[in-house]
């Protein structure tokens, strides 16, 4: 008789195409079929058990199944499972967005208020709105030039062809190129890249010159300036200082651009602070957010902008000023529940705070890793961290894409139990956040062993 994870892999790949994968790879790398997940858990049909360091794809904010979560969901399901949000409401979308507006970022002297969310489906749908809501703004305010976005070098934004042209990772936009915007692009202020002697805050500083001049250059043609807060995780968790972020919203205060911050990754706690944009004590003007909104349980994105941007569409049906994007399942009821529910959790529990320590946990059991002859870097920004492994850590030469020693490392963690999915060659950590000391410990273990698997 077939054991049953073997009969579900078979079955899986004569039907499924999965995500963001070659599927010739699974001609070698066994498909892991899950049977059920709970805390830092995935439990698969196997009857092994495997730590989920990425937090599935960053969105399992606090451990699977999270009970005030489970009950929330089993409790909407009794009252209204979905209704079209076009001229219909219900209280969880209500509910939510009165609270994302309540925990929006804020700061001193700037008199911006996010009071406005609009809800799409992913995090890719929720640039896709930005971007539209930032072009379309000026074009309702008679600024018909402004046609050009500028991304950050590095930036990973989404898979849509909008949120794919502000990208700048080879890897998912070469291929698609000539579908594309085109954006301007301006170097990363990436404190890999700061120049000898220099730190993370003067490299800031450079970047944040070559930003004027571009903007100067293109005066009155660009909408916005997207940025992935202090960190661009897909890009390889790439760092930045917080002091990028006050500099950035200073300039487009004075080219009169919009900011667009994507804390689609970043949000709720990752970083340290409920949202990054907090450590740059900025506000930007279109603040995007999916992942872990809902605690990993159902799809669902914001925007949040500010009421400025709302009234440029507030108007006479006739003036054509409306903005009729839509998605089916727009701020679909289980979803928004499951996201009151999740920030619930952050508000009435001592998230953040447990999240420092163990962010100094994990900081503690890498500190040994810099002196590694193959790991080039060691980064950390809150609940985010990063290796990258080099043929040699002094000159940082990399080693060749084509022999993937991440999937060595991917390989390696899966036999010994954690579930860990190198970017290239940096292998990172975005653990949920109710992981425990031991189970940093058993993670850190498992990718230091399986990274000398890989160099070896």
């Amino acid at each position: 008789m077939t054991a049953p994870h073997v009969e579900l892999a078979a079955r899986d790949l004569a039907v499924v195409w999965h995500p963001c994968t070659q599927m010739h790879d699974h001609s070698f790398v066994p498909m892991l079929p899950i049977a059920g997940a709970q805390g830092a858990w995935l439990h698969g049909h196997d009857g092994r058990h495997y730590l989920d360091a990425v937090s599935s794809w960053w969105t399992c904010l606090l451990g699977h199944r999270h009970p005030r979560i489970v009950a929330a969901l089993k409790d909407q399901l009794d009252r209204l499972d979905h209704v079209m949000l076009a001229g219909f409401t219900h209280e969880p979308a209500i509910e939510l967005a009165e609270e994302l507006v309540r925990i929006a970022p804020r700061a001193a002297g700037d008199s911006r208020r996010l009071g406005r969310v609009f809800y799409a489906d992913n995090g890719s749908a929720a640039i896709e709105v930005a971007l539209k809501l930032s072009f379309h703004y000026w074009r309702n305010c008679g600024e018909h030039r402004r046609t050009r976005f500028v991304a950050l070098t590095g930036s990973y934004h989404g898979e849509t062809l909008g949120a794919l042209a502000v990208t700048d990772v080879p890897l998912y936009r070469a291929t698609y190129a000539a579908l594309l915007l085109e954006p301007l692009f301006v170097p990363s202020p990436d404190t890999w890249d700061a120049a000898p002697g220099e730190d993370a805050d003067a490299c800031a500083a450079r970047r944040l010159g070559e930003l004027r001049a571009l903007l100067e250059r293109h005066a009155g043609e660009v909408c916005a300036v997207l940025i992935e807060p202090l960190v661009q995780c897909a890009g390889g968790m790439r760092m930045h200082a917080a002091s990028y972020l006050g500099g950035l919203r200073a300039l487009c205060d004075e080219f009169a651009v919009h900011l667009i911050a994507d804390e689609i990754a970043v949000g709720f706690g990752r970083t340290g602070t409920l949202f990054a944009c907090e450590q740059g004590h900025i506000v930007p003007d279109f603040l995007c957010l999916s992942k872990g909104l809902t605690g990993g349980t159902l799809p669902l994105s914001a925007v949040l902008t500010t009421d400025a941007v709302y009234a440029a569409f507030y108007a006479d049906y006739a003036s054509g000023k409306a903005f009729l994007h839509s998605h089916s399942y727009t701020g679909n009821p289980l979803a928004c529940r499951a996201a009151v529910a999740t920030l619930a959790v952050l508000r009435e529990e001592p998230v953040l705070e447990r999240n420092r320590v163990l962010a100094a946990q994990l900081a503690a059991r890498l500190a040994p890793l810099r002196e590694h002859p193959h790991i080039a870097d060691v980064r950390q920004t809150g609940m985010i961290a990063a290796l990258e492994l080099a043929r040699d850590r002094r000159t940082r030469e990399p080693f060749p894409a084509a022999e993937r020693r991440g999937l060595r490392v991917y390989r390696h963690g899966l036999e010994h139990g954690v579930v860990l999915r190198p970017l290239g060659n940096v292998v990172y950590f975005m653990p949920p956040y109710c992981i425990t000391p031991a189970e940093i410990d058993l993670m850190v273990e498992v990718a230091s062993a399986g990274i000398e698997r890989a160099v070896a």
